[in-house]
Parts: C-alpha cells; sequence; structure tokens
C-alpha cells in the first residue's frame, strides 16, 4: 500500500461500557441530515502525522480527535500535533522504535484508549490531553455513529480496510462497499461528521475522506465514543444521558 494502515483486529466485548446503557436516543436531539466540525477552519493541515510511513493510525486518528475537541471548545485554534509527537505515544504505548521495523506492529484500538485515559496524548506544546472514559457503539451501526459524533465532534471507527478503498481515496471519491474486494488490514479513523449526501466523514491521511453507510455496515469490526463528563454534563438532559449511572461505572473500572 501507498499507505500505512495499523489497527490490530478488534476483540469482541473488549469494552465493558456500551453506549446504548447511557444513552437514551429517544430523549436525546435527532442528529441533522448534515453536522460537525470538519469545516472548522483549521488553519493548518490535518497533516499525515507519519502514518504514511508508520503503522501509527490509532495515534495519528487520536491526535486528530484532539484538534476537532479543542477547536470546538471554543479555544479559536485546534492544537497542534507533530509526527514526533505521535510517534512518541505509539513508541511509549506499544514499545515501537522507528529504527526496528519490526516493532511497527500496529496498535489495538482499546488498548490505545485505555492508554490515553490513564496516559494521555502529547502536543507540539508538551501538554497531555486526556479522556475521561470510553465505550464501545455497535460496529457498523449508522444512527448509532450518527449520534454519537453530533453529541461528542469526534467519535472512532475501526475498519477492516479493503483494496478497493484506496484506490477510491486517489480517486477523491467516497469509499463505498465493493462486493469481493480484498481485504488490507485494519485501520483507525475519526469520524468528524456527516454531509449533505448521507456520508459519514473521517480523517485519514491528512485528509477528510467520505464513507457511505454502506462501507461502515460491511467493514466496521469496531467503534468507540469517547467521553468527557464536563461537556456532557452541561449540555445533556437527564432524560437523555444517565450521568449518574456513567459516574457510578466509571468509579467501579477507576478504583
Amino acid at each position: 500500500m501507498k499507505y500505512k494502515l495499523g489497527k490490530t483486529p478488534a476483540r469482541p466485548n473488549a469494552v465493558g461500557l456500551k453506549f446504548g446503557m447511557f444513552f437514551n436516543a429517544e430523549k436525546l436531539p435527532t442528529p441533522p441530515a448534515k453536522f460537525g466540525h470538519y469545516g472548522m477552519g483549521l488553519g493548518m493541515s490535518w497533516g499525515m502525522l507519519a502514518n504514511d510511513k508508520f503503522s501509527n493510525c490509532v495515534w495519528a486518528g487520536g491526535a486528530h480527535e484532539h484538534m476537532v475537541w479543542t477547536h470546538r471548545s471554543g479555544s479559536g485554534q485546534p492544537v497542534a500535533f507533530r509526527d514526533q509527537d505521535v510517534l512518541a505515544d505509539y513508541a511509549a504505548a506499544t514499545g515501537f522504535d522507528p529504527a526496528k521495523p519490526n516493532t511497527d506492529q500496529g496498535t489495538d484500538m482499546v488498548e490505545g484508549a485505555d492508554y490515553r485515559r490513564t496516559v494521555g496524548i502529547i502536543d507540539a506544546s508538551g501538554v497531555r490531553h486526556k479522556i475521561d472514559s470510553y465505550m464501545a457503539l455497535r460496529a457498523g451501526d449508522a444512527d448509532q455513529l450518527a449520534l454519537a459524533t453530533y453529541l461528542m465532534g469526534a467519535t472512532a471507527i475501526g475498519l477492516r480496510f479493503p483494496e478497493s478503498a484506496e484506490k477510491q481515496f486517489d480517486n477523491s471519491e467516497p469509499w463505498d462497499y465493493v462486493l469481493g474486494s480484498p481485504l488490507q488490514g485494519g485501520h483507525y479513523v475519526p469520524c468528524v461528521g456527516r454531509n449533505s449526501d448521507g456520508n459519514f466523514l473521517v480523517v485519514t491521511w491528512g485528509r477528510l475522506q467520505a464513507m457511505t453507510p454502506a462501507f461502515l455496515k460491511n467493514y466496521c469490526d469496531e467503534a468507540l465514543a469517547y467521553i468527557s463528563l464536563d461537556p456532557l454534563k452541561n449540555d445533556l438532559s437527564p432524560e437523555g444521558f444517565n450521568l449518574d449511572q456513567l459516574r457510578r461505572d466509571l468509579t467501579a473500572i477507576t478504583n
């Protein structure tokens, strides 16, 4: 491949917390047809963040998510990440060494999420950015992905990546399902919104890429919603979001 992947195979039931346990879709706002912060006027590129050279898509994707969240918070400019920042966390979490190609084995999505919860990922200024927790979305469920992305600003999609998608990316075409296309490996992409064509928008290899619901349904093998408690506490009604139950479950996990 011209680009690198880097998500290891999904582990069924690796995440105990499920989105549906805490969020009542019937009591929450319905996402509009088109939404997201992908047109946020970054003033900087998304950046490849070394995912053209190494299998660090989980870490490049995490940096892209924090770019969205820091912009969404009203800070004006998204926080900056450099290749070396992203690779430093990839190395710390997995034992990756750029001088030893056999150590470039990618990352388990859930293990990456746990590192982000306990350690955080470092930006270009030396600041670490953490998540409060994470929960599983139903793999391939377009409605749940749309709701979680609308609420959180960005979510994580794990894919079994087909050969056809690389060609579609090169041709600036949406990723769409192609029957029988050989699988190339696993890939991690942040979902940051949905466009007027009904396609999800993800960030990969330094730019936005459209993804059809059919692609999601057929190739997604895991998905995560990252939780930051304060915005949810302030923005969502008690009827739609069981904050107390989430706090109790997070306490049980972290103690």
